[in-house]
């Protein structure tokens, strides 16, 4: 008896944390290829640290990923795997000049890492390599997605409340929207490129 309250209780807290959670899905429009989709908070909540560290590598003279979305405070750690010696500098984070930063060049097998505790668009630069470049988002919180190729996109397990829904596409201006999640929620966001 005293097992099957405990389970009831159990099950019901899981249904308590799943009703209080949703999906926000939709569609970036305007641009070709893949966007980032991230979710601001409004009430400048924050989050855990991620234990997880991403990876940028520079591989075939070339920043792989070319994008990638990380949560802010998320070390990232650069690796060179060509044959030439690689530097990596940025000159700003989300358009603030102070933070820019220049990690050094160095060879072939040998890294370097970097905390992102500051959110924004991260435009990675190679000064030996000026062809080279790429882009880092980081988020100011864990939920976030890249679209596919047709702009559709998915953000799971939000918690219920309001947030600003923010896209970002390389050339285009960034575009926001207000949501309030109870459950899930659609919104659709068209870019603009820039220049048009």
């Amino acid at each position: 008896m005293k097992c099957t309250f405990a389970m009831g209780i159990a099950a019901a807290a899981m249904l308590s944390l799943y009703a209080s959670a949703g999906t926000i899905s939709g569609n970036v429009s305007g641009v070709t290829g893949q966007s980032v989709v991230y979710l601001e908070s409004p009430s400048g909540k924050t989050f855990p640290t991620p234990a997880k560290q991403a990876i940028v590598d520079q591989k075939n003279m070339k920043f792989l990923p070319a994008v990638q979305v990380v949560q802010q405070g998320t070390t990232v750690e650069f690796l060179n795997s060509d044959s030439v010696a690689h530097n990596v500098y940025w000159t700003s984070i989300g358009d603030n000049k102070k933070l820019g930063h220049n990690l050094g060049t160095w060879p072939r097998g040998e890294k370097r890492a970097f905390k992102f505790d500051n959110p924004g668009v991260v435009p990675l630069l190679c000064n030996v390599h000026p062809e080279m470049f790429a882009f880092i988002i980081v988020s100011p919180t864990p939920y976030f997605a890249m679209t596919n190729k047709s702009g559709a996109y998915a953000i799971k397990n939000v918690p219920d409340g309001s947030y600003m829904v923010v896209a970002w596409h390389e050339g285009a201006r960034g575009s926001s929207k207000p949501v309030i999640v109870a459950g899930d929620s659609i919104v659709n966001i068209t870019l603009q490129q820039i220049g048009r």
